[in-house]
């Protein structure tokens, strides 16, 4: 890897994990070359603007979370398998998350809801993905016959994900794993009643 890509990787590490525990609104680039140890000049040869670091890092945190999540996702071979893969990743991020502040999507979302459209729309395209993800996966099982046939796919991947969300973000605000304990045994429940 040249010089480059380390400089620009650490800036979307660092950032990245600025913007996910201060905010992307109250975390400054001088925030950022604090925590880097760079130049503002360092930082600007590498991003248009502060808009262009928040979009970039935002990315960088969603692939780190995709791609450990369906690393797991993809060793699992039944749609049990595959679901419990999901709720061990939401389980563990409790105690040893690939990243501080809770989840990229939830964070960046509720912070650019009304006030950084082109933020929330990299967001909503995330979560869109996220979605799109967990009902390929009930598709499958539906194709499988691991999955009830009559089974919504769409309806039960959004309940899974808005549960899931839910219940880091109240785990985070609790400062203890209980919610999302508490939604992951709700969602075992769940997954079993439309299993075969």
């Amino acid at each position: 890897m040249r010089n480059a890509e380390v400089t620009k990787d650490l800036i979307l590490r660092e950032s990245g994990n600025l913007f996910n525990t201060q905010g992307y609104k109250a975390t400054s680039i001088s925030d950022i070359t604090k925590a880097t140890g760079l130049t503002k000049g360092a930082i600007y040869r590498h991003f248009e603007s502060k808009s262009d670091l928040e979009q970039q890092a935002l990315r960088s945190l969603a692939k780190l979370m995709f791609n450990e999540l369906g690393s797991s996702i993809s060793k699992a071979g039944t749609f049990q398998l595959k679901m419990e893969a999901t709720f061990s990743f939401f389980e563990e991020y409790m105690h040893t998350p690939l990243y501080e502040g809770g989840c990229p999507i939830l964070n960046a979302a509720t912070e650019a809801d009304d006030t950084n459209s082109v933020l929330r729309q990299q967001a909503f395209n995330m979560l869109g993905q996220f979605k799109a993800s967990a009902k390929k996966i009930i598709e499958n099982g539906i194709k499988n016959n691991q999955v009830k046939p009559n089974t919504d796919a769409a309806f039960y991947a959004t309940i899974i994900i808005a549960t899931l969300e839910g219940g880091i973000m109240m785990s985070k605000l609790e400062g203890n794993p209980e919610s999302i304990l508490l939604a992951i045994q709700h969602l075992r429940s769940l997954t079993d009643q439309i299993s075969i």
